[in-house]
């Protein structure tokens, strides 16, 4: 308990810090770069649900965008089709209820197999989603999408300001407090017993079959736990691009998630985090500085796996370990 608890408190004061400079953001940052940073924390949500999965689940799915683009849509077809409803304390509702329905159905399809099997099931998954929200365009606006209003939060109307004006002030508040309490719930999650049973059938299904765990229902249950918060994710984002198309549905968004993921580095729990918020940049400077941008970030990804297969972080973190295990200068 002592050593969980000296563990546990610097990362309580390093949450904290961060935090409050989160919440000084907006008086130091140029409106664009604010804005981008609140759209690489909504993947952040995203990246700490698919993390879920992939690390503490051992799965890896190639269908994450089409959970993403459910918390989107959810967002876009309440404002299109209820607008008296269009309330962030009812959005957010309705997306993950739209996130758990989808999550649910994807998860009892997907979990019944395990390593390519599963992720081709999620991928094939996506890419129906992708084609309804393609060929549906009556309901969803087809390859068009759905612009996304202003949401009344609070009892508070936006109407007639603009975008920019409205992501740089009270919702920015909002999403660094989503964001906040999504780590914190994400953090008790893989460090409660559930969170260790996922990690028992990660490492060995059969003896965690053999102490009693229902194997399949808890890669169900973390799938949806994953789907939710990716849903979230999609949700919050919608208002910061103000609009929402099929492309998140594609396998091609499903593989950047995957990406912002590998990039921060899946062992470490802060990881896709950092990688998601660094993906940000990195694809938009890259879509800047070349047309062939797409042969940028795969060579990014191929000397990121060669190199630094445990991502930023598990990199910054083995390095530290080492310099911890150094003996001092100086001493004979």
């Amino acid at each position: 308990m002592g050593v969980k608890n000296a563990i546990l408190k610097p990362r309580f004061f390093t949450y904290l810090g961060v935090f409050i400079l989160l919440m000084f953001m907006p008086r130091v940052l140029p409106v664009y770069h604010l804005i981008l940073l609140e759209s690489g924390i909504t993947f952040a949500i995203m990246a700490l649900g698919f993390n879920l999965l992939l690390r503490y689940t051992g799965l890896l799915s190639f269908g994450h965008g089409a959970l993403f683009a459910t918390g989107a849509y959810a967002v876009g077809m309440m404002g299109k089709y209820f607008p008296d409803l269009y309330r962030v304390e009812i959005l957010i509702p309705v997306a993950l209820l739209a996130s758990f329905v989808v999550s649910t159905i994807f998860g009892f399809i997907c979990v019944r197999h395990t390593r390519v099997f599963f992720s081709i099931l999620a991928l094939a998954l996506s890419m129906v989603l992708f084609a309804l929200l393609v060929k549906l365009y009556n309901i969803t606006g087809g390859s068009d999408g759905i612009h996304i209003e202003l949401p009344i939060m609070f009892g508070k109307s936006f109407e007639g300001m603009k975008r920019f004006e409205f992501l740089s002030g009270a919702y920015y508040y909002f999403l660094i407090c989503v964001f906040a309490v999504s780590t914190i719930i994400m953090f008790a999650i893989v460090n409660s017993p559930f969170g260790k049973a996922l990690q028992s059938i990660r490492d060995n299904e059969v003896r965690a079959e053999m102490i009693g765990i229902r194997v399949r229902r808890y890669r169900l249950y973390s799938f949806i736990l994953s789907g939710l918060f990716t849903g979230l994710g999609g949700a919050m984002w919608s208002f910061v691009n103000g609009h929402v198309s099929p492309e998140i549905a594609e396998w091609m968004f499903s593989g950047e998630i995957v990406y912002m993921t590998l990039l921060g580095g899946f062992m470490v729990f802060e990881g896709p985090i950092i990688g998601a918020i660094l993906f940000t940049y990195l694809r938009l400077y890259a879509v800047t500085m070349t047309q062939y941008w797409m042969f940028l970030i795969g060579a990014t990804l191929i000397i990121l796996v060669l190199l630094l297969p445990e991502g930023i972080t598990g990199g910054f973190a083995k390095l530290f370990a080492k310099m911890k295990r150094s003996p001092s200068n100086g001493v004979a």
